[in-house]
């Protein structure tokens, strides 16, 4: 079990990955992480995102993605977009990716050894039965909300999975 308490003990580290870093993965990044803030486990986790190709590097989230967010009590403002790097792939424990074309790349680049860590986010839902989320960029302020439906879904399974794989405790409340 995770000592919470003991400032020694390894946070479980998250990594999400969809193509540009600026709609899916912030904002999967940005829900987990509230997520994981009401459960009180912020000293159990680790969590950023990353975007398989470079078109947007060093760019803030999607405006439609940070308002949708926004509306929910997520706060994404912060966020600045990155690829993907080799050393990700030792640095966290679990790398989620938001489609299966972000997944098949994440496969091309990961040694075969860690493989094991490549997820797919909507395989943790629970209310939804699509297999990705659909990348929202080129629609509208619906389909940033429905994605943010989507990965409240995914990422509360997502947690509920990674708590009871890694026996983590919240902190006491004190």
């Amino acid at each position: 079990m995770m000592d919470l308490n003991n400032s020694h003990a390894k946070p479980v580290r998250v990594l999400f990955v969809c193509l540009g870093n600026i709609c899916r993965s912030p904002s999967a990044e940005g829900v987990f992480r509230k997520l994981v803030h009401e459960a009180n486990l912020a000293a159990a986790f680790e969590i950023d995102s990353a975007g398989t190709a470079s078109y947007h590097i060093g760019e803030p989230a999607d405006y439609r993605a940070e308002t949708a967010a926004a509306e929910r009590g997520i706060d994404i403002s912060a966020h600045r977009a990155r690829q993907v790097h080799r050393k990700d792939f030792d640095t966290y424990d679990w790398i989620i990716a938001m489609d299966k074309s972000n997944l098949e790349n994440l496969r091309r680049m990961c040694p075969q050894e860690q493989q094991h860590k490549l997820k797919l986010i909507m395989s943790f839902a629970s209310r939804h039965t699509l297999d990705e989320v659909p990348d929202p960029y080129y629609g509208d302020e619906r389909d940033f909300k429905y994605m943010l439906d989507l990965l409240q879904d995914a990422c509360k399974g997502l947690l509920d999975w990674l708590v009871s794989m890694h026996n983590l405790q919240a902190e006491a409340h004190r």
